[in-house]
């Protein structure tokens, strides 16, 4: 049994089972001279002071049970309370989660998955004090959401760290509503950074040790000043408590959501219009460019910022705006935080020459991103390649789905021994061998002999890969060549 299958990556609401300020303005102290390394010999103060900016909150949704209701007076009328339904025939649902305050006037953060699809919500503060809150906005992407309540007076708040200046090994407390138990605390440390769950495009979670359980999310991981580090959003578990394994989105991509929900109720987000894939030095190294990281384009979008800008499949992007793009994730945060409307400056190899290029960035509308493809096939295989290879004729169209506007060689097989091993898969089309265009199987074979010439640099394929829903995109690969 594949262990990995055994975890369970678990959104922290919980499903529903129920203050006047002592200070008021910021909770929160400067960074400067913490020593975030350093267990004090208590939280005890430190927790006491950031208690009344975290909130418990809860829920009530209610939707059509499809079932009718004990009539009024009758013996089972009593059982409609237990089942969450009320006279009408509507059935009620709800959730527990967590928050915190982030400015005196009554904004607070919590997630989306706390507070998506609820008709009501409802603030509890540390001293027993209830309060509506109304829903400024919500972002789905990051799991972020933003509520208003007003009160009479200023309300206590914390503020937002720095989150890039978080490392592995800081202290850190979470305070929330685990379980339905307001006012929790647990401490732990900084466990890693930059973690992709494969939940979404914006994953850039800091893992933590400290006991997070359910009914903790949107509830605050806070550092040793009593800035937010980041909002406790997921758990992995085995169990469906906790083990260790908490995430937090960071503080520094809660700011600009936030911000950007508080001022427009939503979030806008720049498109460039590419898919792209991760670039290895194997890839750079076939570029014939400097480097160890970038990533390289795989397909434009028609009328696209990219296309207007001329970009093309095959491009290999370095830098943005000077800064080093080490793979397809941080090419999208660096992206996500650009403005729209404003050019940013590429750099680019393409045919082996480097070049810069300007795009101007427009609001994304919708996501096309192309899924992955399915695993390759392995069989025999002898050529220099390590591939059985097969024109496309019509019988391979037929077979494999080819467009007729695809043409170069298909590959049928490959060999487990060969050096295309885990880079080709049976049904790509080889359109270029080192950016020249291939015809034939003889044709592509001889490519590939010219490369092994050139000992210890690699052989660059430009493929057409078929995806899950059937459409084709080009895919570049490095065959390594050594000596």
């Amino acid at each position: 049994m594949n262990h990995a299958a055994l975890l369970a990556l678990t959104l922290l609401a919980l499903p529903a089972m129920g203050l006047e300020a002592a200070a008021q303005g910021s909770l929160s102290k400067p960074a400067t001279g913490v020593d975030m390394k350093s267990a004090p010999s208590s939280f005890s103060a430190l927790s006491k002071r950031l208690m009344p900016a975290v909130v418990n909150i809860s829920t009530e949704t209610v939707i059509a049970s499809g079932m009718p209701t004990f009539p009024e007076g009758s013996p089972a009328e009593r059982f409609n309370e237990y089942f969450g339904r009320d006279g009408d025939g509507f059935q009620r649902q709800g959730s527990l989660g967590s928050g915190f305050v982030i400015s005196a006037d009554g904004y607070i953060v919590t997630n989306n998955h706390v507070i998506e699809k609820a008709d009501t919500i409802t603030i509890t503060f540390s001293d027993g004090r209830e309060l509506q809150a109304k829903l400024v906005g919500r972002d789905r992407d990051t799991d972020i959401a933003v509520l208003k309540v007003s009160s009479r007076t200023p309300l206590p708040f914390v503020e937002l760290a720095d989150s890039d200046k978080a490392v592995v090994g800081d202290w850190v407390i979470a305070i929330g509503n685990p379980l339905g138990f307001g006012g929790s605390v647990s401490a732990g440390i900084i466990s890693a950074t930059g973690r992709d769950l494969n939940t979404g495009r914006s994953d850039n979670f800091i893992q933590t040790d400290a006991a997070i359980n359910q009914g903790n999310s949107g509830g605050p991981l806070f550092n040793l000043a009593g800035q937010v580090v980041g909002v406790n959003t997921a758990i992995i578990s085995q169990s469906g408590g906790s083990i260790g394994l908490g995430f937090s989105v960071p503080s520094n991509t809660v700011k600009r959501i936030s911000q950007a929900l508080i001022k427009e109720g939503r979030v806008r987000r720049p498109w460039l219009g590419v898919n792209v894939q991760d670039a290895d030095a194997n890839l750079i190294k076939a570029y014939r460019a400097k480097g160890l990281s970038g990533v390289i384009i795989t397909r434009v979008s028609e009328d696209s910022p990219a296309a207007k800008a001329k970009l093309e499949v095959g491009d290999l992007i370095l830098t943005i705006d000077g800064k080093s793009v080490i793979g397809v994730r941080e090419m999208t945060r660096t992206l996500s935080e650009k403005p729209i409307g404003k050019p940013v400056n590429l750099s680019i190899v393409r045919d082996g020459r480097s070049r810069e290029v300007a795009v101007t960035l427009t609001e994304l509308k919708e996501d096309g991103d192309t899924p992955a493809a399915a695993a390759p096939d392995t069989a025999a295989s002898s050529n220099d390649l390590g591939a059985e290879l097969a024109p496309v004729d019509d019988d391979m169209r037929r077979r494999y789905g080819i467009s007729k506007d695809i043409s170069g060689v298909v590959v049928t097989s490959v060999s487990a021994r060969g050096r295309a091993y885990n880079k080709l898969r049976r049904g790509d089309v080889i359109v270029e061998v080192n950016f020249k265009s291939v015809a034939s199987v003889t044709d592509t074979l001889a490519k590939v002999k010219a490369g092994l010439a050139t000992p210890n640099t690699p052989i660059l394929l430009r493929v057409k890969r078929r995806g899950e829903t059937g459409g084709w995109f080009d895919q570049f690969v490095s065959i390594e060549i050594k000596s």
